[in-house]
């Protein structure tokens, strides 16, 4: 994984720039999508020990069939990254590609050397088996 470095500052550690991917499923309804949205965003950070002030932005892509909301609309609406620049775009149309996903891509400043974990939920871990399981970097 290649991070960009930024300098410590007086008495706290060097920080690195990474990039955190996740996924989940969803129904094309409102509340669901609201669910799964803050169920994904709120696994990121936990399992990558992160605060909300860590965070530089976050990317959304969802599939074409859902569009009940947008998720960074959903996650905003549960209080979450206030401060944080979001953004969303509907996923590549692929054929045979699966449907009722929404992906995101987190950039947030880790500890220098910390490992990452990526986090694939509620049926997209198909996506991505090598990274779908607790603890795997």
């Amino acid at each position: 994984m290649k991070y960009i470095k930024r300098k410590a500052m007086k008495g706290k550690p060097a920080k690195q720039l990474a990039a955190l991917r996740g996924a989940t499923r969803c129904r094309n309804e409102v509340e669901d999508m609201q669910v799964q949205v803050r169920a994904l965003y709120d696994d990121l950070l936990q399992r990558n020990h992160l605060q909300e002030k860590d965070l530089v932005s976050l990317i959304f892509s969802i599939t074409r069939d859902l569009n009940a909301e947008n998720p960074a609309a959903a996650l905003r609406h549960g209080g979450r990254a206030l401060d944080v620049a979001l953004f969303a775009v509907q996923e590549a149309a692929v054929q045979g590609g699966m449907p009722g996903v929404i992906r995101v891509i987190i950039h947030a400043y880790l500890p220098q050397g910390a490992g990452i974990s990526h986090v694939y939920r509620n049926g997209a871990e198909a996506l991505r088996p090598d990274r779908a399981y607790p603890g795997r970097k």
